[in-house]
């Protein structure tokens, strides 16, 4: 007769938060399907979500437009409201580029090839450029801008300059800071079990690269571009220098930020993850040859 006691069955219902350890496998497997999706699926997936982190800036740029509010309050608040981009790609399921640097996890575990995954970067920034760019657009044709006597499209024309005006290494490293805490945001929101768990997670790495003044590629492909729409239709304010707004200055943004954001995400985050958890598991050396 077998004395020994049943063993423990896991919880029918689980509230506590996934370890570290479950983190970064969760990644790697997800990072392994983002790499092998169909490519219009990636493409697709990608457009949405380029047109959700501008609807993030969207919804920034209102609280940035009200002329009452201290600097700590437009830019913490700003930050909270600018995080419904991340949960709608987190929730809804988007492809972003910025998160998907993660993807050097499962690249690192020799899981996907190099080709697999520089090949998923590039579709996902495209699709990222052409959501963002087809939001631009639409806002750009209802008039939202007119909000608030105008203000709308002013802080629009007021954050495109205060990102094309500083030099490239500037904007590199405020690339660098920004998808760190936004690949901690994603890495957040994996430890959740509930929609309500991944948002509440992802809000404050967020809310804090913006807060800061941090350089977001993809949030970039929506204010810069929509800025350029008003200096080319004439719909500028009397005074207002928009000689910076230029397809040369939107480049000079966006290069050396998509860089800093590859290094900040898959360095800085996801490869930091990677060499600590090998480490942890005795896999052997970390940078073994690949």
């Amino acid at each position: 007769m077998d004395d020994r006691a049943p063993a423990p069955q896991p919880p029918v219902f689980n509230s506590n938060a996934y370890s570290p350890a479950e983190i970064k496998e969760a990644v790697e497997k997800v990072g392994v399907k983002k790499a092998r999706l169909p490519y219009l699926a990636s493409f697709m997936l990608a457009v949405v979500a380029g047109g959700s982190i501008g609807l993030g800036a969207l919804y920034y740029t209102i609280v940035a437009s009200d002329p009452e509010l201290s600097f700590a309050t437009v830019r913490v608040l700003g930050g909270l409201v600018f995080s419904l981009g991340l949960a709608l790609v987190l929730v809804g399921g988007a492809e972003l580029f910025t998160g998907n640097n993660l993807i050097v996890m499962a690249w690192a575990s020799r899981k996907v090839t190099t080709r697999e995954m520089l090949l998923n970067w590039l579709i996902v920034y495209l699709g990222n450029l052409v959501g963002a760019l087809g939001l631009a657009v639409l806002v750009f044709l209802s008039h939202h801008l007119d909000m608030n006597g105008g203000r709308i499209g002013l802080s629009i024309l007021n954050t495109a300059v205060a990102k094309i005006q500083p030099d490239v290494l500037t904007l590199f490293v405020k690339g660098i800071l920004c998808n760190v805490l936004v690949c901690l945001a994603v890495w957040l929101a994996y430890a959740g079990r509930s929609v309500t768990d991944k948002i509440v997670a992802l809000i404050l790495p967020v809310s804090a690269f913006i807060a800061a003044g941090f350089e977001h590629c993809v949030a970039n492909m929506y204010f810069l571009p929509l800025a350029w729409l008003l200096t080319i239709t004439g719909k500028i304010p009397n005074g207002f220098d928009a000689s910076a707004i230029t397809l040369s200055g939107i480049v000079h943004n966006l290069v050396p930020v998509t860089l800093g954001n590859i290094v900040g995400g898959s360095v800085l985050v996801g490869a930091v993850y990677w060499t600590i958890y090998r480490a942890a598991f005795g896999a052997g050396s970390v940078w073994e040859k690949r």
